[in-house]
């Protein structure tokens, strides 16, 4: 259909990283594309994202059950977004061995021949799909891979790094190098003081779908594609070796949100404005200086304890809200509370003397008086029962959806599985999951 480009969304794995936020129940586990974030599913970002940089069909590769119902039943067939949406065939998971082979086997399905925008659902992007097109035009490449640029300390053991050959296309890669062999290949980021930065490959992926289906149906790819087939470790490395053009186009930003850090670090990185596009789709904040968002029932709910609303207590001063605040839908806060690099859900009650920095509060969570929590995640319907007496403490932690804190819980490092009853537990080592009762009496 001329110069269209398509969607193509990866939605396979378990998020096994990301566990609690990926699980509704211990033995429920939530599709990645379905994560809370900002209020909304990501999934839904990335389409609204790519919709509204001229994306209009989208076909999704999704990989077992979860993925199958849950992302159909947010997006349905796209109507809701004014976009057209189609899905991989259960029946077919079985060659969906790796994000590589999962591209490979639906484009034949599909018989896509165009331009496609491949991305993946636990990833939120500052991108320009014309930058990426027009890189993608100038080295006439079968595939062009989205970079982003990262210091050898932030790539070390986690990102994949592109070799660049003399004409600008992509040379080589190295998958997730660790930092003594950057160094031994790129003198330069060993310098003391310096900032220079290496291309890391994104996740996102423009393709010549006809091209790429042709460079596929070689007897060596089509026997790798039958076994485990990942884009980054295996696909593009074959196509260099095979002398096809690879390019690389930079965007301005990847978040990830595949482990509980990642996701509270990119939380952070967008509600700082650091996303612009999410800026503006968040519409208009209610504060600048300090920069925040706040649903207006909100600001007109009062709590039950004072009965005054949340833009009285702000305009008073015990509440206070900001830097980089999202407040959701029909929240309660009561006062004393202060809020900063915190995301509050829809429906949230948190009470009075609260401390939130660096924090996800899923809809539905209670956060009882005078607890504080800094650097973690509570999922929706949590109920973090805090006393002034008997204050609750979360540091670098996760609460998974439903569970139940007591007064006087303090973790640093924990993660807590879904509707567990958690007593007043402290002193757990960092790394602990808390992911059945039995676990729960081991700490008793």
């Amino acid at each position: 259909m001329g110069d269209e480009t398509l969607g193509i969304i990866l939605a396979g794995g378990r998020g096994e990283r990301a566990k609690p936020l990926t699980l509704a129940s211990s033995d429920y586990i939530r599709s990645k594309a379905l994560i809370p974030f900002a209020g909304r599913p990501v999934i839904e970002w990335l389409v609204e994202n790519c919709r509204d940089q001229g994306i209009r069909r989208f076909y999704v590769v999704a990989q077992g059950a979860e993925n199958h119902s849950q992302i159909k039943l947010v997006l349905g067939r796209g109507e809701r977004f004014g976009v057209e949406i189609h899905y991989s065939r259960a029946r077919l998971d079985r060659y969906n061995v790796g994000s590589g082979a999962a591209t490979l086997h639906n484009l034949e399905r599909w018989d896509l021949t165009g331009r496609a925008l491949v991305m993946p659902v636990d990833s939120v992007f500052e991108f320009s799909l014309p930058v990426l097109t027009d890189a993608h035009d100038a080295a006439d490449a079968v595939v062009t891979v989205a970079s982003v640029g990262r210091t050898a300390e932030e790539i070390a053991g986690k990102y994949g790094v592109m070799q660049k050959a003399a004409d600008g296309t992509v040379s080589g890669f190295l998958e997730k190098p660790a930092l003594d062999r950057i160094h031994r290949l790129f003198p330069e980021t060993s310098l003391p003081g310096n900032s220079f930065t290496l291309p890391t490959n994104a996740g996102m992926y423009l393709v010549d779908c006809g091209r790429l289906r042709l460079a596929a149906r070689t007897p060596e790819m089509i026997r790798l594609a039958q076994q485990r087939l990942d884009w980054g470790g295996d696909l593009l490395p074959w196509l260099v070796r095979r002398g096809l053009p690879v390019a690389a186009a930079p965007i301005d930003r990847l978040g990830d949100l595949g482990s509980i850090p990642d996701y509270l670090a990119t939380l952070g990185d967008v509600l700082r404005g650091r996303y612009r596009w999410m800026s503006r789709a968040m519409g208009a904040p209610v504060s600048t200086d300090p920069p925040y968002w706040i649903h207006e029932s909100s600001l007109r709910t009062k709590d039950s304890v004072h009965g005054t609303t949340l833009a009285q207590k702000i305009s008073e001063g015990s509440v206070v809200v900001g830097p980089a605040v999202r407040i959701g839908r029909n929240a309660e806060i009561g006062p004393g509370v202060k809020l900063r690099y915190t995301d509050v859900g829809d429906d949230v009650d948190i009470d009075e003397g609260v401390r939130l920095s660096r924090a996800a509060i899923g809809d539905g969570a209670v956060v009882g008086p005078y607890a504080r929590v800094t650097d973690s995640y509570v999922g929706p319907m949590a109920q973090v029962h805090s006393a002034r007496d008997n204050p609750v403490r979360l540091v670098h932690s996760a609460i998974g959806e439903a569970a139940d804190l007591r007064p006087g819980t303090r973790l640093s490092g924990v993660s807590v599985y879904p509707r567990l009853r958690v007593p007043a537990l402290t002193g757990l080592p960092t790394g602990t999951h808390l992911t059945s009762s039995d676990d729960i009496l081991r700490w008793i």
